[in-house]
């Protein structure tokens, strides 16, 4: 079994990621096994791939209270730096550097920390940069959330939302290969001598959704995401429902409650309740994997809750209410627009959701309250002029589907050397 690549990733969404591009490549390349190592967390992503003998994950690796978000909160960092995380960072340097030392490739999904540790371990590396765009300055910012003008005057004076110690790494010449995630961040990093393509965003891979139920079909739909991390995501969960108390009351809506491993159907059930609605029948088993694992109904309104079907039920949806990272990237990247509703963190706050925005073109609109966000959600609901409007901003911005096994074919050449 061929295991010479070692692959780093530092955060759920940038596990995804590494994971669409290394399903890619096995199909490419039969045999490979690379070695993955997650940054933050676990590696749940991984495991079904695992599982199939796609990739082994290695350690060392812990979950940071913070779930990997030290960087926007003081008492994030404080709670990480107290659950280990200063000999974790240090354990990962060692299991890096000793394999740069052989001289295998490194591939570094995310930003500046698995950026800095693949060059760190002194031998070739790859980057993929997944959470930078130059469209976070670039685009305007949402209507009523002001500008951030020191930062916009940074990045302006920069001519990339990269940063100067970022270039050097990326320019180093033992990397072999850097990817953004935007032909517009590419072109801004070109200008400081880093070699960057676009060749295709990943996120936009494995989103075909199942066929529409026709029980639905006739409905309107609405997709909720809550986010991934605990115990933020459900609080995510409390205040979007919230939301649904503000709309009228004959409107006929499905909300389709697209969660991870958690929260699960038995951590919201006593929040549906709380919210007036009372538990019902689930629907006959034809759907299989887009069946919901729970339905539940307050008059007109009906929600499904379903673990792990975003991508089976993605495609279904007219608006979303969404306070999560990546999935919401993807939501609009199919043309879908959405709303957000900015809670206390550490990842889904107010800087994150105004910096999404501006990401995705205004594909997604932050909003101040529920009453608000009601409001908006009614507007986009009733009018689907306004709805393909901001749906085409976000397909525009997020790129097309394919960019895994563009990715794919730029890894096996450049880091495994094919041909």
């Amino acid at each position: 079994m061929d295991d010479r690549l070692l692959v780093l990733s530092n955060g759920h969404g940038e596990d995804l990621i590494a994971l669409r591009i290394l399903e890619a490549l096995a199909a490419r390349r039969q045999g490979l096994r690379p070695l993955v190592l997650p940054l933050v967390g676990a590696g749940g992503a991984y495991a079904a791939a695992e599982a199939a003998g796609l990739l082994q994950l290695v350690g060392p690796r812990l979950q940071l209270p913070s779930g990997g978000f030290s960087n926007q909160s003081l008492r994030g960092l404080v709670a990480d730096l107290q659950a280990g995380l200063p000999l974790l960072s240090w354990q990962q340097w060692q299991r890096v550097r000793a394999w740069g030392q052989s001289g295998r490739p490194v591939l570094a999904v995310g930003d500046l920390l698995p950026l800095l540790l693949a060059w760190a371990g002194g031998g070739p590396f790859g980057f993929i940069g997944t959470p930078k765009s130059d469209y976070t300055w670039a685009s305007p910012p949402p209507r009523g959330w002001g500008a951030s003008r020191l930062a916009d005057a940074y990045h302006r004076a920069k001519g990339s939302e990269w940063d100067p110690w970022e270039w050097a790494l990326m320019g180093s010449r033992r990397c072999r290969l850097v990817a953004v995630r935007d032909a517009l961040t590419a072109r801004g990093l070109r200008r400081h001598g880093v070699p960057a393509l676009a060749p295709g965003n990943p996120m936009m891979d494995g989103l075909d959704a199942a066929p529409l139920p026709a029980g639905i079909s006739q409905r309107q739909r609405v997709l909720l995401l809550a986010g991934s991390r605990m115990p933020e995501a459900l609080r995510n969960a409390e205040r979007l429902l919230a939301v649904l108390t503000h709309l009228p009351d004959q409107l006929a809506i499905t909300v389709l409650m697209a969660t991870g491993r958690e929260p699960d159907p038995q951590q919201l059930a006593p929040v549906l309740q709380a919210h007036g609605f009372r538990s019902s029948t689930p629907l006959a088993p034809e759907l299989g994997p887009a069946a919901p694992a729970a339905i539940w109904r307050r008059g007109e309104l009906e929600l499904w809750v379903g673990p792990g079907r975003f991508a089976a039920w993605a495609g279904w949806a007219e608006v979303g209410l969404a306070n999560a990272g990546t999935a919401t990237e993807q939501l609009t990247g199919l043309g879908i627009p959405a709303l957000s509703l900015p809670g206390e963190g550490p990842q889904f706050k107010a800087g994150f959701a105004r910096r999404q925005s501006r990401l995705l073109g205004g594909a997604v609109m932050p909003c101040h309250d529920a009453v608000q966000l009601a409001e908006r959600l009614a507007l986009l609901l009733r009018d689907p002029q306004l709805r393909h409007q901001l749906g085409s901003q976000g397909r525009r911005h997020m790129g097309p589907a394919g960019g895994s096994a563009a990715l794919a074919a730029l890894i096996d050449q450049r880091l495994l050397g094919a041909g």
